[in-house]
């Protein structure tokens, strides 16, 4: 049974950063694109990024191109999200998901098979 822990969030002012971690358990972490989601209030969840199984390399959404960072730790069975300059757009529930085997390049909710419970990030002026 996979499952997802996700902790890192919390307030923080507007320029600030954040840093958040999701560990994964019950399969073998390497072999999985990890994704990051976010879902503010009244809309929907929406793709921010994700990092790939084989040679992890990273795709984002053009909001936080050039200010997130997703990476990950296979040892550590353990994908981050580092966010920076972070604005109060950026102000939702942040959800790491686990890619589907048979999606090479996940960017829609329904590629992901597996979600972490969420964490809150709050920015302020």
């Amino acid at each position: 049974q996979v499952q997802l822990e996700e902790s890192g969030g919390g307030l923080v002012q507007a320029g600030g950063s954040l840093r958040l971690s999701c560990v994964f358990s019950g399969r073998a972490f390497s072999g999985y694109t990890m994704g990051w989601f976010r879902q503010a209030p009244g809309k929907e969840r929406e793709f921010v990024g994700h990092i790939r199984r084989n040679g992890g390399g990273t795709y984002y959404v053009d909001s936080v191109k050039g200010r997130f960072t997703i990476s990950r730790d296979n040892a550590k069975n353990t994908v981050y999200l580092q966010m920076n300059s972070l604005k109060l757009e950026d102000t939702a529930v942040y959800y790491c998901a686990v890619g589907s085997r048979s999606s090479t390049l996940p960017t829609r909710k329904y590629e992901y098979d597996y979600w972490g419970q969420g964490t809150q990030v709050t920015v302020s002026s």
